[in-house]
């Protein structure tokens, strides 16, 4: 599994994705301002993926992370997704461990994920913990969805 920059070639196979996780995140497809964050990631070369068979742009996607790096050294992790055919075998784990080794230390590294009312956000608060990341007590307005939201930090040292 080879995480690589993500390429304009890549953005049907993105919203694809986006489509089969808009249950959790809320509407992204059809919303213009996604689609644009996503162009934006993607030329800023903050945008990640892993493409079917380690395959060239265009491919389908096992999954996508977006990030930003705008407040250095205080990063974020906006978007992550993994396809529902690639889950449990490691995608996850390895698009957290390409873009954590991209952060200068000593850094913060902050996620939104989502709340304990959602029993289909649970892999993903789970994953984050793995890496190390701690729920914080700020409270965190809804998602788009109506689901509860946690933010999460990860201090590299």
């Amino acid at each position: 599994m080879k995480v690589v920059n993500a390429t304009k070639e890549d953005i049907k196979q993105w919203l694809i994705l986006a489509a089969e996780v808009e249950e959790l995140f809320g509407p992204m497809v059809n919303d213009p301002l996604f689609v644009r964050t996503l162009e934006r990631n993607i030329c800023e070369g903050r945008a990640f993926c892993i493409r079917e068979n380690d395959g060239v742009p265009g491919e389908p996607l096992l999954g996508g992370i977006l990030i930003s790096t705008r407040n250095a050294p205080s990063y974020k992790i906006g978007w992550l997704a993994v396809s529902e055919k690639a889950r449990n075998q490691g995608a996850a784990s390895a698009l957290m461990r390409h873009v954590l080794e991209l952060f200068q230390s000593p850094a913060e590294v902050s996620v939104v994920t989502f709340g304990e009312d959602l029993e289909g956000g649970l892999p993903a608060r789970k994953l984050y913990e793995k890496f190390g990341f701690v729920p914080q007590e700020d409270p965190i307005p809804r998602g788009p969805e109506g689901g509860g939201r946690q933010l999460y930090i990860l201090m590299l040292d």
